[in-house]
């Protein structure tokens, strides 16, 4: 909730109305009364209909009308964006939340979700993403292939997480190869990307597994894939 409030307070989206039911009113006394600094009506609702909007078993009976955040792809990775997360295909809402929060936390720019990935705005992955869906810029397209020419518009080289890569991300770390602007592409949970999608990207890096682990899941992936870039980054 703090960071739909900062969020549109910095201009970016607008807060259109804030459901609290008694009790989280009370726990939250900072937050409705930001709300109200920033004009934003305040609405009291019962807890069964604080549930009812909230789509979880357990809400925290405090919950926000926003606009959606998504932006057009030229706005999302404009200002020469240097770390680009790209879900293509991810169907489960957890995980690319997941991702999302992951992205955010690595310091990325911009996500991106292209082709058949699920919503940004559906309940589950609004949750997992724990408020991050408000800081790195989000843009969605039904094209991948449009999602790739705008990246690469932008400056930015087309990595694929692939499990089956020739070379590992150790090695690409040691040759330097993260060092410049990248956007990182993962594919779905169950099936990774497609060959049609590995002809199209710049190049195809896997996680090195050291153990008996036969995979990692997708967030898992991304989190050290994306952490891997921003650590090479910074370092140059």
């Amino acid at each position: 909730m703090r960071e739909a409030l900062e969020w549109a307070r910095a201009g970016r989206g607008r807060v259109h109305e804030l459901f609290t039911t008694e009790l989280a009113a009370q726990r939250n006394a900072e937050l409705i009364d930001s709300a109200e600094r920033l004009g934003v009506p305040v609405s009291e609702v019962t807890d069964r209909a604080a549930e009812s909007l909230s789509e979880t078993v357990s809400p925290q009976g405090l919950l926000a009308l926003c606009d959606l955040v998504d932006q057009p792809l030229a706005t999302g990775l404009s200002g020469a964006p240097v770390l680009v997360a790209v879900l293509a295909g991810a169907s489960d809402p957890g995980n690319a939340g997941t991702v999302l929060r992951v992205a955010d936390a690595a310091g990325a720019d911009a996500v991106v979700f292209a082709g058949d990935t699920v919503d940004p705005h559906n309940g589950k992955c609004v949750r997992a993403s724990t408020g991050s869906l408000f800081h790195p810029a989000v843009s969605r397209s039904r094209e991948v292939g449009a999602v790739f020419a705008a990246c690469r518009a932008a400056g930015l080289r087309l990595v694929a997480a692939d499990g089956y890569a020739e070379h590992d991300l150790d090695q690409a770390a040691d040759s330097g190869e993260l060092a410049g602007p990248t956007a990182w592409v993962f594919g779905s949970e169950a099936h990774g990307l497609p060959d049609e999608l590995l002809a199209q990207v710049d190049g195809a890096l896997r996680v090195p597994i050291h153990g008996q682990a036969e995979s990692l899941n997708l967030a898992t992936a991304a989190a050290i894939c994306l952490y891997a870039s921003a650590r090479a980054q910074r370092a140059r």
